[in-house]
């Protein structure tokens, strides 16, 4: 049962604001043991989140595997990225990059929308929050600065 979905809309238009944003949020919530699944759009996004992860905070190191199938996934890792999420595991946290409403939202506790300020991407995510709202679920927005910090 989902209990709220987090909207963290960003200043700038870029893949790596956008990647780097979820890089720290998924650090956050692994710091706090919670399970942690990261919804991408495609291949090469998957590729470059999954590359960050390893390089984007010196001082801190975020376990994560890539998942293709259910067979696949290690249930010992915190922290999975996929690009269907019938190909992942259970988790308490869904980090949605991807531009659609994810299928079975509904299984995770928390859902993080992260939208950038591409107009297209912006579009999308309006589209995203009516469909949540009209669904009845907690919604909240977070008006991010150019450093990717709540204003």
């Amino acid at each position: 049962m989902t209990e709220r979905v987090d909207f963290y809309i960003l200043k700038s238009a870029t893949a790596r604001q956008r990647w780097a944003f979820a890089c720290r949020l998924t650090e956050k919530a692994y710091l706090r043991d919670l399970r942690v699944l990261i919804l991408n759009e495609n291949i090469a996004d998957a590729q470059a989140l999954d590359e960050l992860l390893w390089t984007f905070n010196e001082r801190c190191f975020v376990p994560h595997d890539f998942c293709v199938d259910p067979k696949s996934a290690d249930p010992a890792t915190p922290v999975h990225l996929t690009l269907q999420l019938d190909a992942a595991p259970d988790a308490d946290l869904l980090v949605n990059l991807a531009a659609r409403l994810p299928e079975r939202w509904d299984r995770f506790a928390r859902i993080a929308e992260i939208v950038d300020a591409d107009e297209e991407r912006r579009r999308l995510g309006r589209e995203r929050f009516k469909a949540y709202r009209d669904l009845k679920l907690t919604l909240e927005t977070h008006q991010l600065d150019d450093n990717g910090l709540a204003s």
